[in-house]
This record gives structure tokens, sequence and C-alpha cells, in this order.
């Protein structure tokens, strides 16, 4: 059976802009009939995949997102002396390997997940095509896919078009996160003043802006597929507990990075609650479908959650067999003890 690793985190963040829609206002969905704050998963993963923390935490086993693998080769290829049509030409070859081309360019038209041997063996390659004055060979070029070991790959999947027999199934889905009680999107107006203007001279402002924000409570649900993580990173069941760890670390302190400078809105997640087993996982969202309304939402949106956890059990027998609880609030748990919990077989 499949291990399962849930993780349910309760973060209050200040007014903010975490994640903007295509107008530059916060990103919102209704739920239960009402307006909720909401931040994409895309947003949190991107901001947990290139954090400090987790890169720090698993230095060297990171892929990188790109268009940009052609260009790259290009350059390589003219510095190392390469005439220019042959070096368009041999790094529209490398680049094609995991993608279709723009017309007319080396640059991929959709963004590549790679792994960092991939991007080693690129760098050979092209190096190789240099010293040997020749373009690459078909049996070159398949030698470029690897058997990966990136862990954000093992983690968030990737799908290459052009090689579908190296597509990766994600082995973490992220839920967007939602705000647990009704929210209102506000305009803060703002106005900026040139430093170098004298005394005798307009005071007016130089420049006049407006910027939406809005304050919530976030219900974020991550699930982790803890077999898949280790058929993806080859059957490294070490790599996959350093890699669960760093994750959830990152889902508990890294918040999304949308207007960071404007309204400093950094939080670390004041509730958690973690569930293994191999029962079928579950989101706990039900316990906002109603919003929190209360004086304090902190305490009724935990009150919630233990409430559903406890109702669901009852209804469907124990839905994990082991659970942590972290509360800052009530000095319950601590995030040393939660990771360790998380990363143990």
């Amino acid at each position: 059976m499949t291990r399962f690793i849930q993780l349910h985190l309760l973060t209050s963040y200040p007014p903010a802009n975490l994640n903007r829609d295509d107008l530059g206002q916060p990103k919102t969905a209704r739920f239960g009939g009402r307006q909720r704050i909401r931040v994409s998963s895309q947003s949190l993963k991107r901001a947990w995949r290139t954090s400090e923390l987790l890169q720090q935490a698993l230095s060297g086993t990171i892929g990188t997102r790109t268009k940009l693998l052609g260009v790259e080769a290009h350059q390589r290829l003219t510095a190392g002396g390469v005439e220019e049509k042959k070096a368009t030409e041999w790094a529209g070859l490398i680049a094609a390997v995991f993608g279709k081309l723009e017309k007319n360019s080396v640059r991929i038209e959709q963004l590549v997940h790679i792994a960092p041997e991939e991007h080693t063996a690129i760098e050979a390659l092209v190096d190789r095509l240099i010293s040997e004055k020749r373009k690459p060979t078909v049996e070159e070029l398949s030698a470029l896919l690897h058997e990966q070991t990136a862990v954000d790959i093992a983690m968030f999947g990737r799908m290459l078009a052009a090689s579908p027999e190296h597509n990766v199934e994600a082995a973490v889905q992220v839920a967007h996160g939602i705000g647990v009680h009704e929210s209102a999107i506000e305009d803060d107006f703002f106005t900026a003043v040139d430093d170098l203007k004298g005394p005798g001279e307009d005071a007016g402002a130089a420049h006049i802006g407006e910027a939406g924000f809005a304050a919530a409570l976030f219900y974020q649900y991550l699930c982790i597929d803890r077999d898949l993580l280790e058929r993806n990173l080859g059957g490294d069941a070490a790599l996959a507990a350093r890699a669960i760890r760093a994750l959830v670390d990152a889902a508990h302190r890294v918040p999304p990075n949308g207007k960071q400078n404007s309204f400093g809105s950094r939080a670390f997640a004041h509730y958690s609650l973690a569930e293994k087993g191999e029962q079928q996982p579950r989101s706990l969202s039900l316990a906002f479908l109603r919003p929190v309304d209360g004086q304090d939402y902190a305490e009724e949106a935990t009150q919630r959650l233990s409430t559903l956890v406890d109702d669901l059990d009852q209804a469907y027998g124990p839905c994990a067999d082991a659970r942590y609880t972290m509360d800052v609030r009530s000095h319950e748990g601590t995030l040393a003890e939660l990771l360790d919990f998380v990363a143990a077989e």
C-alpha cells in the first residue's frame, strides 16, 4: 500500500498581495458562497522550490526551469569558436531534445524542468562538440535525458512533450491556499515625492498609484506520496526523507513572494496537523465551507479542523495511522519534532 503524508496548515497574513491576478489584484475564489482570498499552488510551490531554505537543505539536487537551454548552448558554442550558423544549428538540435522550439529561434516554446545531471550532460556535450568541431549525433542527443534525481522534479513532476517517456508524475500535491473567512479586497492609494524638488517648486506628488491588498487567515493542504517520491528518486529513501523534511519546513516558514517589499507580509504557520498512513488522503477544507466569523479567527479555525478530523474518523474509521500537532498559540508541539515525525518511515 502507498504511504501518504498529509499536512494541514493555518497561516495568518496581514495586509498583503501575495499572489496577483492579471489586473494586479490579490487572487480570489468563491467558496461556500463567499469571496475568499486565494494563493495558487503554483505560487506556493515556486516560493518553496526557490527558497534559500530548500536550496541549502537540498544543495546539488534541485533542477532548473527554463526556456533558454538552446540560448545557453549557443553562447557556449560561439564562445568556443564555432561559427554562428553551425552554433545555431547545433544548439537547436540540443534544445529540441527537451521541447519544441520557437520559430526561427533556439529558445524552447514552453518552460522545461531539467535535472542537474541533464544540465551537466548538455555542457559536457557542447564542450565535446567545440573540441571535435562537429555536430551532435543522434545517440549523443538521446543520452542527454537522464533518469534524474532532481528532488523538485520528483516532488512536483514534469512533462516533456518531445520525450514523454521521461515525464515524471508528481509525488506531491499542493492545494491552493484559501482564506477561512470572507475577505474584501481594498485599494492602497499611494504617492511618491521627488527628493530633488526645491521648496519653491510644485509640492505635488511625482507619482500616484494604487495597489490592491487584503488580509486573510489561510488553510493550506499538502499531500505527499512517499512511495512515489522514493521511486522518482531511484529508490533513494534517505534523499526522499531529506526532501520531505525540507519541503515541510518550507511550507511552514516560506511565504509567497508577491509584493513582499511593499507589504513585508512574512508569516509562519501557527497551526499544523501532520498525518501519516495508508488511508485514502482527504483535504479538511470542508471545515471552512461556512466562513469563520467569530471574534478569534485563529481559535475558531483550529477548533473546526479538530472537530472535522474527529467527525471523519467516526464516519470512515481512522483516516490516519499517526498524527502530530503543532499549535503555536497553545504551546503544543515544535517544528523540529514535526519534521522528525514526517521524515520517519
